[in-house]
C-alpha cells in the first residue's frame, strides 16, 4: 500500500491542467534582474525521453557534470526522486501499470511539482541549464513540459532548447544502473531485475517514440543502440551545438582513466611554482615504481598521455611504452611568478598574491593564466578521454585538479584546493550514478606541495599570515 498523503497529491494533480499558466503566473512574479554571468540566452531545458535503462540517469549526470565544469550552471530534476519522496517506499512494477489511476495521479503530480522546482531553479537561484530527467514517453506528457517551457518564455525564439533523448535498446549496463537504483535498495537481485523488466512492460504499453515528422519543429537528438547511431534535428544555438558534440564524444564501454602527477622535481625540493626543470632522484625511483605498478595492473590497450614538459616526459620514459604528448596538459602558466617560492611572490607582488588567495579559480597570474583559463584549454582533453577507454594522464597539480574536478563534480571554489600528491595514483573507474575513486600511494617519499587557503586574504594582511599554509618543507 503506497504510504502517501493521496489527498493532497490529487489536489495537486487538479491542477495540471492549468499547468502552464499556474507556473507562468509564478515565474513572471520573479525579479529577473541579475548581476550573475549568463553563458546561455536564456534559460535551457533538456529534456530526456526513453524507456527505462536506456541511459537517461546516466547521462543526464554526465551532461551536469559537463556543463558545471566549463561554467555552464546546470542541474538536474530527476522525477523518479520526486516520486521516491511522495510514496516512501517502493512496493512493485504495479505501480507504473498504465490502468493504476491512484498512482498515475501521483506520478503527474510529482511531474507538477518538478517543474514548479524548475522554475524557481530558473528565477530564484539563477540557473542557466535544467536537465529534465524522466521517461516522459507520452505526447501528452512531453506536450505539457513544452507548452510550460514556452509560456514561461523558455522558448521564444530559440530561447528554449530542448533535447528530446531516445535510445532504441537496453543499456549494456541495464543491471547494475538499476539495481544501484534506491527502488531496489536491499532487494534480492534476481528479484529485483524480474520486477524492472516488468516495469518497463508497463512504460511500453503507452510508449509513443518520438517521430521524424510530427516533432520536426523540435530540436532534438537521437541516440540509437548506446551511442552505434545518432539523429540530430534542429540544432539552432551555441548551447546546443556543445551539448551534441559532448553527446557524440561520449560512451559507456567499461574502462578506467588512471590520474598521476610527474615525479618529483628538483623545483619542487627548493619550493618553487612552474618552472621546466627534471626529476629528482626520489622523482625517477617514483617513475620506476609506476611502470611496476602499471605492469600488474594489466590493463589490457592502455593508452598513456603526458604534457610537453620534462618532468612528465621523464616519467613516461621510465614505462618503457609508447606515450603521447599534450600541449594542452602543460601546467597553468604562472606568468610573472614562475619559478618563484611563494616567499617570493609575496614580497614581489603581495597584492596579488592575496587576491590569487579570494578567488583562486579566477585569478590569473600577470601574463600568465587562471584556473578557469585552465579548464577551457582542457576541454578537448577531457573530450577525447571520453571517447578513449583505458587512458594514463601523467599531468601536473593544477591540470590534475581540473581533470580530477570533471569527474568528480566538484565546484569552482573546491577546484583549485583539491589534494593531489606527487608519487600518488588516482584511478577513476566510471559507474552508473557517479565515479568510483582509487588512490594508491607508491611508497616513494616526496615533497608536500599543497597550500590551503589561508585564513586572511585581505591585501593589508602581514606576511606571516600570507605565508602560514605554506608547506613545511618550504
Amino acid at each position: 500500500k503506497l504510504q502517501t498523503d493521496a489527498k493532497q497529491l490529487q489536489r495537486d494533480t487538479k491542477r495540471e491542467s492549468n499547468l502552464s499558466q499556474t507556473l507562468q503566473s509564478m515565474c513572471l512574479n520573479q525579479d529577473k534582474d541579475s548581476s550573475v554571468p549568463q553563458f546561455t540566452n536564456s534559460p535551457t531545458m533538456i529534456v530526456m525521453v526513453g524507456l527505462p535503462a536506456r541511459g537517461k540517469t546516466y547521462i543526464s549526470k554526465k551532461l551536469t557534470r559537463y556543463l558545471n565544469w566549463i561554467g555552464v550552471t546546470t542541474k538536474v530534476f530527476n522525477v523518479g526522486q520526486y516520486r521516491r519522496d511522495a510514496t516512501r517506499s517502493y512496493n512493485s512494477f504495479e505501480f507504473f501499470r498504465p490502468d493504476n489511476e491512484e498512482a498515475m495521479k501521483i506520478r503527474k503530480a510529482c511531474a507538477v511539482a518538478a517543474l514548479k522546482d524548475v522554475c524557481d531553479y530558473f528565477t530564484r537561484e539563477m540557473g542557466q541549464v535544467v536537465v529534465f530527467d524522466a521517461t516522459n514517453t507520452t505526447p501528452e506528457r512531453r506536450d505539457v513540459i513544452l507548452s510550460f517551457a514556452k509560456e514561461n518564455g523558455y522558448k521564444v525564439g530559440g530561447c528554449l532548447i530542448s533535447f528530446l533523448w531516445f535510445n532504441s535498446t537496453l543499456s549494456v549496463s541495464e543491471q547494475q544502473v538499476k539495481l544501484s537504483s534506491p527502488d531496489y535498495v536491499g532487494c534480492d537481485k534476481e528479484e529485483a531485475v524480474a520486477d524492472f523488466l516488468k516495469r518497463i512492460e508497463c512504460y511500453k504499453l503507452t510508449y509513443v517514440p518520438l517521430d521524424d515528422s510530427k516533432d520536426r519543429s523540435l530540436s532534438y537528438i537521437k541516440i540509437f543502440n548506446v551511442g552505434s547511431r545518432y539523429l540530430v534535428n534542429r540544432v539552432q544555438d551555441h548551447i546546443q551545438s556543445r551539448i551534441v558534440y559532448y553527446l557524440m564524444n561520449i560512451h559507456v564501454t567499461p574502462r578506467s582513466i588512471y590520474l598521476c602527477r610527474h615525479g618529483e622535481s628538483e623545483l619542487n625540493l627548493v619550493g618553487r611554482i612552474g618552472g621546466d626543470s627534471g626529476l629528482s632522484v626520489r622523482g625517477a625511483k617514483f617513475a620506476s615504481a609506476l611502470g611496476s605498478y602499471l605492469r600488474g595492473q594489466a590493463i589490457s590497450d592502455l593508452k598513456v598521455w603526458t604534457s610537453h614538459m620534462k618532468r612528465t616526459i621523464q616519467t613516461a620514459e621510465a614505462l618503457g611504452v609508447q606515450y603521447e604528448q599534450w600541449k594542452a596538459l602543460n601546467e597553468i602558466d604562472a606568468g610573472v611568478c614562475e619559478e618563484m617560492t611563494y616567499e617570493e611572490i609575496q614580497k614581489n607582488y603581495p597584492e596579488e598574491f592575496a587576491l590569487r588567495d579570494q578567488d583562486k579559480y579566477r585569478y590569473r597570474y600577470p601574463k600568465g593564466e587562471s584556473y578557469e583559463d585552465l579548464v577551457q584549454r582542457l576541454e578537448p582533453v577531457i573530450m577525447e578521454l571520453e571517447r578513449q577507454e583505458n587512458v594514463l594522464v601523467i599531468c601536473h597539480q593544477a591540470v590534475m585538479r581540473c581533470l580530477l574536478a570533471y569527474f568528480l563534480d566538484k565546484s569552482a571554489g573546491e577546484l583549485p584546493y583539491l589534494k593531489c600528491p606527487l608519487h600518488t595514483v588516482l584511478k577513476l573507474t566510471p559507474v552508473a550514478y557517479g565515479c568510483k575513486v582509487e588512490s594508491v600511494f607508491l611508497n616513494i617519499e616526496a615533497v608536500n606541495t599543497h597550500r590551503d587557503k589561508p585564513v586572511n586574504v585581505d591585501v593589508d594582511r602581514e606576511p606571516a599570515e600570507a605565508l602560514e599554509t605554506v608547506p613545511d618543507h618550504i
